[in-house]
């Protein structure tokens, strides 16, 4: 293989769930930049367009689908739409998610409120690998990546149900290698601290230096940080890497104690 092609993306289809915001946007804009023609799918259309059209004022390709995973209907039709449009499919990146994290405490939430991160994170991940899979047998080439966390392997207070989902993608991961091989391979991304929107909200200065205070490259993550690994996971370059997680969090952990 030529350096050249090790992250060449060049005629390959990738589909990112959650690719308004934050990380999921920072995947479609570097997968778009190697080459890849990027299907931007999210619950808010109008911020996954926003994406769309910066990617085309680049140059790349890219097309904003709505999309609630939690849907069956509208995972369907984020398939049949992307091979309609696109013609093909070699890249999923499982991104869309959420949970309570540090609001989940058993003695106050249901057990309603458990599951959701069951549906958001685990379930959707997998009926749309399950969609996509055929397509990408198909096309001779297919990377699925999930995204994880490092709450799937940290141990904290009121977060057991976004922690255990995540935890469940990460087994979940290693077993898809196995169903999806050899044509496909499954890995995962698990994040540490991200500086986006949503860690926006509740920093402060005094909260950030107590969450560098276990990291030894003294930052925190910008979702340029994560995109990359899912590059590395997208691209030809990992060609024999499947059924793996790999952590981005700067070396250590970010929690407050």
């Amino acid at each position: 293989m030529q350096p050249t092609t090790l992250f060449d993306l060049s005629g390959k289809v990738a589909i990112v769930t959650g690719g308004g915001n934050g990380i999921g946007a920072a995947c479609c804009r570097m997968l778009a930049d190697f080459g890849a023609t990027v299907v931007i799918a999210d619950l808010k259309v109008a911020d996954a367009q926003k994406v769309a059209d910066e990617i085309g004022a680049s140059g790349g390709k890219a097309l904003a689908v709505e999309c609630n995973v939690l849907r069956d209907e509208d995972l369907i039709g984020l398939v049949e739409r992307t091979i309609a449009e696109c013609g093909s499919i070699h890249v999923l990146v499982n991104n869309a998610g959420g949970g309570g994290a540090g609001k989940e405490s058993p003695f106050e939430i249901s057990q309603q409120q458990f599951e959701r991160p069951f549906q958001l994170n685990v379930f959707s991940a997998w009926r749309l690998s399950q969609l996509c899979a055929p397509h990408m047998k198909a096309a001779g080439y297919g990377s699925m990546v999930n995204m994880s966390s490092m709450s799937s392997i940290n141990k904290s207070p009121a977060i057991s149900a976004y922690a255990a989902s995540k935890a469940a993608i990460n087994h979940m991961t290693a077993n898809l290698a196995f169903d999806y091989g050899p044509v496909i391979r499954v890995n995962a991304v698990g994040p540490g601290a991200v500086r986006t929107g949503a860690l926006a909200s509740v920093l402060t200065p005094e909260v950030e230096k107590r969450m560098l205070a276990h990291t030894p490259l003294e930052r925190l993550g910008e979702p340029e940080d994560i995109a990359g690994a899912v590059l590395y996971f997208a691209a030809p370059v990992s060609q024999w890497v499947s059924g793996q997680v790999l952590f981005v969090n700067g070396g250590g952990v970010q929690t407050l104690d």
